[in-house]
């Protein structure tokens, strides 16, 4: 049975290298206009509802493929991208397993009715099974190989003695011969099309030093006398069969173990994957319940969670209460309340009573399946510090070749005899030595394990230069409704003019407010609803970005928004008002200002408490030596009893989302690396102007897709932990590029005989080809750790 990888990316089957893909309102934001996202070099293209490749290069950016296969620029085996895992429907007995079908039934065995199941995660690794066969069959041949060459080592033992010096070379070529065209036949194939490309890389290396060694000697043992003095040792000519089965099997030693590693990097989405509800439990029109395939489920059926029962979609739960579990989102243990209202997150676990749900996102459109994407592109992004390793790469392959011609050359001419013999060897044993794989996974793998760990916390990191990036950052600027405060507000305080019945007044009020996403106007429109008031139909909505909302109900006009909105459209004042609102501003709390027909009707009050993680949060930022700054577009008195409450010294009030912007563009002008954390459409622009954007996961869609990371609980700690993990991969990754390099400094020349003189140290071609397996699996395991870093103190 023969084993084959099917075409990839560049020979057929390629999507080909990405194209890199490259706002708001006020603190009481109504609809917004929203800044795109300029381009960044690293950023993977988004194309809608595009499938995700299957399989993809973890060296080389862009390269994918939907079934398994080889890179055509590096040669490295394409990598299973968990995230575009089959979900594959399998019906099986519970109590006989190897009954499976792809439909409900019953098992012909025992009667029982099959019972949903899926493959569980990590099953599918077919390079690792294929690299695993091909190292057990090495093992078996190339054993005997080494001992037939190096038993004669052995003092007082002479091979020959029972088996002929002829009989002894000729073994060792059959024995020889299959290792290398079959089990290391993936070498020669990736050795061929680094050549076919014009990709110099490890295995141009690799297949041109076995490849030198198997067939110098067949010829040596073919034609043994017809080589000069030079190339014999006690009157035959050396054959190096022994070196090239032990480097191959060393080389598939390395590519098991790469295999093993690298499936471990797709762990933190295996088991994000694995929250996913398998099954839902429908309600029908008249009120009977049906177990279903989760994938079964459409936006709008009825839907029954009992206890202990995950989730299985977004939606909206319709009638019941319960508590749920929701760490696997936000990363935090207590159970969060639910009743009739509340949004319910698939994935998430009911704790203690049963509810219903309407079905809302289903299959690509929920949170967890939207987690798991932005996760894998990330995974497969590129951070900028991986130019440094491809700049270096491009040329290392050329000079380790320019340095074997050099070795042999100078071996050839000064080397002690036989010196074509010693030639062949040190040239060989710098091939071999040589690991450019080592540098170029440096960088890719670390990006890897460190969005995964992030994802498991509850840090979705968008691409890997905000990864790079927020190491840097030394100016955090903040939002402040939503990110320090809970950003559910409450109206506390009304005050009408005389003559107006609040009520009414809250009533038309809440009408406009209805159509604004914004948390303030979603607090006006509560209130409405808690004094049970009928809202009414608005005509000619419009909103001014930074300013505040109109619409017409009734026939009056209203105006919504902060004083300058209410001068900009000639409002008169009412002099009875200037006292509350002022009281209202001196405590802490947001004045909203109401007009009908152009006359100042009323304000309303409204107060969003700090949230319980703030203050800590912002503590554990300070002792990361960064800079807190607050902007908000909330009135001057409010911000202020908010920064002094939370020690904050830099803020500014009253501010727009261009002045937001502007703000993050006059601190990054003045040097400092930026990060801004906002949770709104007015804080859109901010945060694509930062170095980092950092969407609370709480927010608006528009905030999440300007930034370059989202923590999904809304937690403000997060972002010292996200800062941490920062840190430790950038660690890591410079870690592994010395170690890369360092590596191969002094590898290649001790490969190619420099201590000789000094020491008599040669280095056999077995040894470098254990070194440079070594080297890569190194690099992988030093990346495996930071799946183990704390991100909380």
């Amino acid at each position: 049975m023969t084993e084959s990888h099917p075409a990839v990316a560049g020979e057929g089957a390629c999507h080909g290298r990405s194209q890199d893909e490259t706002g708001g309102s006020d603190e009481h934001g109504h609809d917004a206009c929203h800044a795109g996202r300029g381009p960044r070099a690293s950023e993977p293209a988004h194309d809608g509802k595009a499938p995700t490749a299957r399989y993809f290069c973890p060296m080389c950016h862009g390269v994918t493929g939907d079934k398994p296969g080889d890179c055509p620029q590096c040669g490295m085996a394409l990598e299973k991208n968990p995230a575009a895992r089959t979900r594959r429907r399998v019906w099986t007995c519970p109590m006989h397993p190897e009954v499976q079908q792809d439909q409900r039934g019953i098992c012909p065995q025992c009667g029982m009715n099959l019972e949903l199941q899926r493959p569980a995660a990590g099953d599918d690794n077919p390079e690792y099974r294929i690299m695993l066969r091909r190292l057990q069959v090495a093992l078996v041949l190339t054993v005997p190989v080494f001992v037939l060459a190096m038993a004669g080592m052995i003092p007082g033992v002479d091979p020959y003695l029972w088996l002929p010096r002829g009989v002894n070379r000729w073994l060792q070529l059959v024995l020889t011969t299959p290792v290398l065209v079959w089990c290391g036949a993936f070498v020669f194939k990736r050795f061929a099309a680094s050549l076919r490309h014009l990709h110099p890389n490890m295995w141009t290396l690799i297949g041109l030093g076995t490849g030198a060694a198997y067939l110098f000697s067949i010829v040596a043992l073919l034609a043994g006398d017809s080589f000069p003095d030079s190339f014999k040792e006690g009157g035959s000519v050396a054959v190096y069969f022994e070196s090239a089965a032990v480097i191959i099997t060393l080389v598939l030693l390395g590519q098991v173990l790469e295999a093993r590693a690298h499936g471990k990097t797709g762990e933190a989405i295996e088991r994000l994957m694995d929250q996913g509800a398998h099954v839902a439990r429908r309600i029908a029109a008249d009120g009977s319940e049906e177990e279903i395939p989760v994938e079964d489920v459409q936006v709008g059926d009825r839907l029954r969670v009992r206890p202990g029962e995950k989730v299985p979609v977004d939606g909206v739960v319709t009638e019941g209460r319960s508590s749920v579990d929701a760490s696997m989102i936000t990363g935090e243990a207590e159970p969060v309340d639910k009743q009739a209202g509340d949004k319910v997150t698939g994935g998430t676990i009911n704790k203690t009573g049963a509810f219903a749900m309407r079905a809302e996102q289903i299959g690509e459109d929920t949170m967890l399946a939207r987690i798991i994407e932005m996760v894998a592109s990330a995974q497969r992004s590129r951070a900028p510090i991986q130019g440094v390793a491809d700049r270096v790469a491009g040329y290392f392959v050329p000079v380790v070749v320019a340095v074997a011609v050099l070795s042999f050359v100078a071996w050839a001419i000064w080397g002690p005899e036989p010196r074509f013999a010693y030639a062949l060897i040190n040239a060989v044993a710098v091939l071999i030595i040589a690991c450019p794989c080592a540098l170029g996974l440096a960088t890719p793998i670390s990006i890897m394990v460190g969005v995964g760990r992030g994802a498991t916390q509850g840090i979705l990191i968008r691409d890997a230069e905000s990864l790079e990036n927020l190491e840097r950052v030394d100016t955090l600027i903040v939002d402040k409704t939503g990110t320090l405060t809970r950003g559910e507000p409450r109206v506390t305080d009304l005050a009408t003019t005389s003559g107006l019945d609040e009520d009414e007044f809250l009533r038309l009020v809440a009408s406009v407010e209805r159509l604004s996403e914004h948390h303030i106007g979603a607090a006006i429109v509560a209130a409405a609803e808690e004094r049970e008031l009928e809202l009414v139909d608005v005509a000619d909505f419009d909103s001014t970005t930074g300013a505040g909302i109109v619409g017409t109900v009734a026939g009056k006009q209203i105006l919504i928004g902060k004083p300058d909105f209410m001068t900009q459209h000639e409002v008169a004042e009412r002099g009875a008002l200037k006292e509350p609102a002022q009281q209202w501003e001196a405590a802490g709390k947001t004045v909203i200002h109401v007009a009908i027909d152009k006359c100042l009707a009323g304000l309303i009050g409204v107060s969003d408490p700090i949230k319980e993680t703030t203050a800590p949060a912002l503590a554990s930022l300070r002792a990361l030596d960064l800079q807190i700054v607050m902007l908000t577009g909330d009135n001057e008195g409010t911000a202020r009893v908010v920064a002094k409450e939370l020690d904050i010294t830099s803020f500014t009030a009253g501010i727009d989302p261009e002045g937001k912007r502007n703000e993050v563009a006059r601190y990054r002008a003045e040097g400092r690396c930026v990060a801004m954390a906002g949770d709104g459409i007015n804080d859109a622009p901010a945060l694509a102007a930062a170095d980092v954007g950092i969407a609370m996961g709480s927010g608006t869609d528009v905030a999440m897709e300007s930034a370059g990371i989202t923590l999904v609980g809304g937690d403000l700690r997060a972002i010292a932990g996200s800062i941490r993990l920062s840190r430790a991969t950038m660690r890591n990754i410079r870690q592994n590029l010395f170690f890369a390099l360092v590596y191969n400094g002094l590898g290649v020349p001790i490969a190619a005989g420099v201590l000789y003189p000094l020491a008599g140290l040669l280095l056999s071609p077995m040894i470098a080809a254990a070194a440079m397996s070594f080297s890569s699996v190194s690099v992988i395991g030093n990346a495996l750790r930071l799946r183990r870093l704390k991100l909380r103190p």
